[in-house]
């Protein structure tokens, strides 16, 4: 089941609703823990008992952590980490373990026998690892208590609007909120209104500019003229902060509607003058979680510069793996780090003031868009002929190819979405506080995004999001 789907719209979300306001305070946490359990179960049916396994040991080993001291308590937080991790290592990396370490045999001249292990992959278990990891560690820092009971922290790890896609919360944020929990009025028409311009980000915006762009992507690469590979990477530079921020306001909406104040995940990222705003604006809680979880604990900015170059590079190539498991996220990952390292460095500008804030924003797009050639491209061997066509000068033709895919409706999708990512429409809202805040003309607005988005949907059906697979 989808954010995006007639079964989520029109069925799960209405009746979980009215069956969740009409209950008592004190069975709330039971009805969304088991409703969270039901829509996972609808996608990934089996495969629910990783999730329901994840819930009962973290839940043993963060009372037990709470309880532990001294090198007692050391041990089971690495006993808690090891076991988190081991699912997602088995699940999403083994396969890719198994090919890497027969590239590298082949590499020598030995001919490898390798075991043939390809499990499915849990839907979202990339999430809830992460969740469920910063949740035993600020227990082991002492950041936070472990929750009172069972139901209590099930429905905290497996809570279905942020369950698969995040944002990925952590349990002090939302402590309070977790025991109980106060629903106003003012929160519940925001939430409304975030989910309904996610849904219209996602179906209107990301599934249009997923027609170019899987377009583009499924021709061969070298075959490309160059504007048509700068169409089809802009269409994709477009289609996943559509969709997946489109995802992050429909779970923060439905999260404050529930009465949780999730954390914002996006803030117009394509506007950014670096790469480290971009990081700052881009999957602002997966940017926290390495911040906190991994770069600070290396050592951060807080020893000499070249460990803390060695710090970025290791967050980014971890950050890279954390998306997918194929030597393009690995690329991906360590192109970043590397632009991070040349901003700390000061090599790209120098000073501030050097250049204009037009020069730098030129800069920061076009790094991005070249790191989104290596996430998009299947192999590595594509993305290099990919980013070929793209800087080709002699193949700057406009084909018929280009000419008969970029149709009037697409073009004007694109320059709607082009604004929408660029322009800070401050009168519809504001980013204040860590959420936005929207205002009257952004709730009318909202209604007529999300009549139009189920119409579109109804005539284009639906597509999953790109976070899913993550």
């Amino acid at each position: 089941m989808l954010f995006n789907s007639p079964e989520f719209l029109f069925a799960f979300l209405p009746a979980f609703l009215i069956l969740y306001f009409l209950s008592p305070g004190r069975l709330k946490n039971a009805i969304l823990f088991l409703a969270s359990l039901l829509f996972y179960f609808t996608t990934s049916a089996e495969l629910t008992l990783v999730l329901i396994a994840s819930v009962i040991f973290n839940y043993w080993a963060a009372l037990r952590i709470g309880k532990a001291a001294g090198p007692r308590r050391q041990f089971l937080f690495a006993l808690a980490v090891g076991v988190n991790l081991a699912p997602l290592l088995y699940y999403k990396y083994a396969r890719f373990f198994l090919d890497a370490t027969g590239d590298a045999l082949r590499f020598i001249g030995i001919e490898p026998t390798l075991p043939d292990i390809n499990p499915i992959l849990p839907i979202g278990i990339s999430f809830f690892t992460f969740q469920a990891i910063s949740y035993v560690a600020d227990i082991f820092m002492r950041r936070t208590k472990a929750a009172g009971n069972a139901i209590d922290f099930g429905m905290y790890h497996s809570c279905f609007p942020q369950l698969i896609a995040g944002p990925i919360v952590r349990y002090e944020e939302i402590e309070a909120e977790v025991r109980e929990r106060h629903h106003e009025l003012s929160d519940i028409q925001n939430g409304i209104v975030q989910f309904c311009f996610g849904l219209g980000k996602k179906i209107i915006l990301a599934d249009n500019m997923g027609l170019v762009a899987n377009h583009v992507f499924g021709l061969p690469a070298a075959s490309l003229d160059l504007p048509l590979a700068w169409v089809g990477i802009v269409a994709y530079t477009l289609q996943i902060y559509f969709d997946f921020s489109g995802y992050s306001d429909m779970a923060i909406g439905l999260g404050r509607v529930l009465g949780f104040p999730y954390p914002e995940n996006f803030n117009q990222p394509y506007r950014s003058l670096s790469i480290t705003e971009f990081w700052r604006r881009w999957h602002m809680t997966l940017s926290r979680w390495f911040r906190d979880y991994v770069y600070i604990p290396l050592g951060g900015n807080r020893l000499t510069p070249g460990r803390t170059f060695f710090n970025l590079v290791v967050v980014f190539l971890l950050c890279g793996l954390w998306h997918g498991a194929a030597y393009t996220f690995i690329v991906w990952g360590l192109y970043h780090g590397l632009f991070l390292v040349l901003e700390r460095l000061g090599a790209t500008w120098g000073p501030r003031t050097l250049f204009p804030a037009s020069i730098r924003w030129v800069y920061t797009i076009a790094v991005v868009m070249v790191g989104w050639v290596f996430f998009r491209s299947d192999t590595l061997g594509h993305a290099l002929s990919f980013l070929g066509s793209m800087f080709d000068l002699r193949k700057v033709v406009i084909s018929q190819e280009l000419a008969g895919m970029m149709t009037l409706d697409r073009v004007t999708y694109m320059i709607v979405a082009v604004a929408v990512a660029l322009v800070p429409f401050q009168y519809l809202f504001r980013f204040a506080n860590g959420r936005y805040e929207f205002g009257a003309v952004a709730s009318i607005l909202s209604i007529g995004v999300a009549v139009l988005a189920c119409i579109m949907m109804s005539v284009n059906g639906f597509s999953p999001f790109i976070y899913f697979r993550f």
